[in-house]
């Protein structure tokens, strides 16, 4: 025992031969290549003499990897973008959404989000397509936009085939029983009652600022299914829509971390020369309708007071949004919009600060920093084919609500007077920013190459989308705004509305020089 705390008492106090006969790792001798000692007088910035030049990787003039696009016989477009990698997302991508549903019931597109990868000709149950793409390590989603459906997988590259059958069938083959149905009217139930209920009012706001500048048209039209129309909608009625509008000349395969030769082989083994189970017949009512942008105001009076019950509850709150009509993605002017967009920024008066997150926007700077009683400021910009809109959402007390839209207003208005170069390139840098963070993931990737391809029938690439954010001058933001602020407004608002200003005067606001909204008189107070 004496032997033992001996020799944990020498080693505790680095006696022995060991620890005399070695060297100290904190001696200069030992430190050469750290920012002390060997040497003293070369920054960071410059190289290390004696260490071997680096060599860094390059391209020719273009990407190696840029997307690959192939028409079938059909119309079927399929395209992908090579991506190393053991897991590959494919999927389709269909020119369908609310936007087509003005000869049919609303909310066709809602249903066929829920129903999606339910049983089909091939799988007799939801289980059956899961099991099968859990043996290639695989996960499946439904999304629809107002413009757009998209079925995707991500799974293990080597299922590659087994992934694009899987798709077809889902797509053309389902098999829309009238239990799959009863339970999708439940679910789209809950929806919309978790829709009116949730603190969060975006999503809502969201429907409503579209209802209100593009007066029942196009993308207008409600994406969520209306209470009314959920028992209404049956495979009659599914089959109907989607003999128009399911059809391959509206679709596109996208893939990314595939061979392109190998996806086209999977498109034409399942895709070319199948017959749908809703039939072969002609589309004979595609609504080609151009988006019709209107102006107005809607809104929704409601108690706001209890939206969220506990010990700390949330304070009432009057949550308004205005728009103006801004310009389609196919157009010159939507960088120019994104870099407007991102200049106005926002978020919440909550929100921690953080590198990108926007702190120095203009309505952080202007708005949630200098009125501390409002508690939110954010700016959106939504863009179509045929249209566009940018937004302001804010929220405050139902007292102040006047006070509130002035703000906006004049936000709106300053947006085409000066812009301050260094302002400008913040948000230019932080648009390419984000881009690039964004693409660095698969989905966004694959997300990015079948919407782009599916409107337009190729892609710009990254380094295309950043040089020409970075020509964007402050006078092409002074131009767009400029622009903007000729057309009408779109106003919508939820809460307690009793101090809302009439839409006359917001209308009036925008069109002044200094966004002020007219006096109001009361007789009695």
């Amino acid at each position: 025992m004496a032997a033992v705390v001996l020799a944990a008492t020498r080693l505790l106090r680095g006696a022995g031969s060991w620890g005399r006969s070695r060297p100290r790792f904190g001696d200069p001798a030992y430190r050469r290549f750290s920012s002390g000692g060997a040497y003293p007088s070369i920054p960071l910035s410059s190289p290390l003499p004696g260490v071997p030049k680096p060599i860094f990787a390059s391209v020719d003039g273009q990407e190696k990897f840029e997307t690959k696009v192939t028409t079938l016989d059909n119309g079927l477009r399929v395209a992908s973008q090579n991506k190393f990698g053991q897991f590959c997302t494919v999927g389709i991508l269909i020119n369908s959404g609310s936007r087509y549903e003005a000869k049919y019931l609303s909310g066709i597109a809602h249903f066929l989000e829920k129903l999606a990868f339910s049983s089909t000709d091939r799988f007799g149950s939801k289980d059956e397509i899961l099991l099968t793409l859990e043996n290639h390590g695989g996960i499946c989603d439904c999304q629809t936009s107002r413009d757009t459906t998209m079925y995707a997988v991500s799974a293990d590259s080597k299922g590659l085939d087994t992934v694009v059958g899987l798709l077809a069938d889902v797509v053309l083959h389902p098999r829309l029983t009238d239990e799959e149905i009863e339970m999708t009217r439940m679910a789209v139930q809950f929806e919309l009652e978790d829709l009116n209920m949730r603190p969060d009012p975006e999503p809502l706001l969201t429907e409503m600022i579209h209802e209100a500048a593009y007066r029942e048209n196009t993308v207008g039209l409600r994406r969520f299914c209306p209470v009314e129309n959920v028992g209404k909608i049956d495979r009659e009625v599914l089959h109907s829509y989607l003999r128009n509008y399911y059809t391959p000349d509206r679709m596109v395969l996208a893939g990314v971390g595939v061979e392109h030769t190998q996806l086209v082989e999977c498109a034409r083994k399942y895709l070319l020369g199948t017959c749908p189970a809703w039939g072969t017949g002609a589309a004979v009512h595609v609504d080609r309708s151009v988006a019709q942008y209107t102006g107005g105001i809607v809104k929704l009076e409601r108690d706001m007071s209890n939206v969220s019950l506990g010990p700390a509850p949330f304070p009432e709150l009057t949550h308004i949004m205005i728009g103006l009509e801004s310009c389609s993605f196919l157009e010159g002017d939507f960088i120019p919009f994104a870099v407007l967009n991102m200049m106005m920024g926002g978020g919440g008066s909550f929100s921690a600060g953080g590198p990108g997150k926007g702190m120095f926007t203009r309505l952080y700077l202007n708005v949630l920093n200098r009125h501390h009683w409002m508690y939110n400021a954010t700016s959106y910009h939504h863009s179509y084919e045929d249209t566009g809109l940018l937004c302001i959402h804010a929220s405050a007390d139902p007292r102040q609500v006047r006070e509130m839209v002035e703000i906006i207003t004049r936000e709106f208005v300053l947006m085409a007077g000066t812009v301050d170069v260094v302002e400008l390139e913040r948000a230019k840098t932080q648009l390419m920013s984000m881009l690039m963070m964004n693409l660095e993931a698969r989905p966004v990737i694959f997300e990015d190459v079948g919407r782009q391809v599916l409107a337009t029938r190729s892609r710009k690439l990254p380094h295309e989308l950043c040089a020409l954010i970075r020509d964007v001058k402050p006078e092409d933001i002074k131009r767009v705004a400029s622009k903007m602020l000729r057309g009408k407004p779109a106003v919508a608002a939820l809460g307690d509305l009793s101090e809302l200003p009439t839409y006359e005067h917001v209308q009036t606001a925008l069109a002044s020089r200094d966004g002020r909204l007219p006096r109001a008189y009361r007789l009695f107070r």
